[in-house]
């Protein structure tokens, strides 16, 4: 505030800001409607993955007499082709979807910034190595891929989808975060930590790596998207076996039973579509509140 007097015009210091006692994570998901929306949805879809199998019994009942029924106060989102309850269907088939590709998204991102960082901070024949194993991995052709490791390992458990997932698709992160190390390996605090004879692996898990954290950690929502999308696109193919229920497996059987032509079975198309749509949607709306939590300068 200025204040303008006789003599001259005196500046009065701003009241000091009052610090929030609330952690800035928190205060920077609560900084927006969209991201706080996106937290409820992805907790509630949390909650459905870890308690929907405790509630809902894997064995759904069975109803031949009411097939493809609309919503209703006792099935919320209607009935299938077998008669059986779509909600129940959607809870529990949340546990794999989401265990699936969280575990996916771990590995990628795991596997990929071990090489990024190996590759950048050692360089050399390691390098070159590595980056060729890289650009095999990167080449890969995807879907085909998958297809034939589904009829060789029959993905029994969401941990075997994430695992396969997660080693053919970490070639897209490893490049990137070498690109970064090596743009930081020659910075004055890297050279000052050389020249101190602190150990390599020092260097790379305390120096290297947060600066690196920022870029990990968007990757790691991405490739959990990725994820999502990957093994539902397999199961909704028809190309893997499946033991439990999936949304895939829910769309395929879908559009096998005539759902796009029966206006009555609708509800039991959308709620699978809606359901993926809206756990992605819920991971996407969050990488803005991930950025400002790295980057200072995006905050007010």
């Amino acid at each position: 505030m200025v204040i303008a007097t006789a003599d001259a015009i005196v500046e009065e210091p701003a009241p000091p800001r009052k610090r929030s006692r609330m952690p800035l994570a928190v205060r920077i998901l609560l900084g927006r409607p969209s991201r706080i929306v996106a937290c409820v949805l992805l907790l509630l879809f949390v909650l459905m993955a870890i308690v929907g199998p405790w509630i809902y019994s894997d064995n759904l009942a069975v109803d031949p007499n009411n097939l493809f029924a609309g919503p209703s106060a006792k099935h919320w989102l209607g009935t299938d082709y077998a008669g059986s309850d779509v909600f129940t269907e959607i809870v529990l088939g949340a546990r794999y979807v989401i265990e699936s590709a969280v575990v996916a998204g771990l590995i990628t991102v795991a596997i990929g910034t071990a090489v990024g960082l190996s590759a950048g901070f050692y360089r050399g024949a390691s390098e070159s190595v590595l980056m060729r194993i890289t650009d095999f991995v990167i080449n890969l052709p995807g879907l085909p891929l998958l297809i034939v490791l589904s009829q060789l390992w029959k993905f029994g458990s969401p941990l075997e989808m994430g695992l396969v997932l997660g080693i053919t698709g970490w070639g897209f992160i490893a490049r990137p975060v070498r690109s970064q190390t090596l743009s930081l390996r020659e910075r004055s605090f890297l050279e000052a930590s050389r020249a101190l004879g602190l150990s390599p692996w020092h260097i790379v898990l305390r120096e290297l790596l947060p600066n690196v954290a920022p870029f990990v950690a968007m990757n790691l929502l991405l490739s959990i998207v990725a994820g999502v999308y990957a093994q539902t696109g397999l199961f909704f193919l028809g190309v893997v076996p499946y033991t439990s229920t999936n949304w895939g497996v829910m769309l395929n059987q879908a559009v096998a039973n005539g759902a796009l032509t029966n206006t009555t079975a609708l509800s039991y198309l959308l709620a699978p579509i809606l359901s993926i749509l809206l756990l992605t949607l819920s991971i996407v709306l969050l990488l803005d509140a991930t950025d400002e939590l790295f980057n200072p300068r995006l905050r007010d």
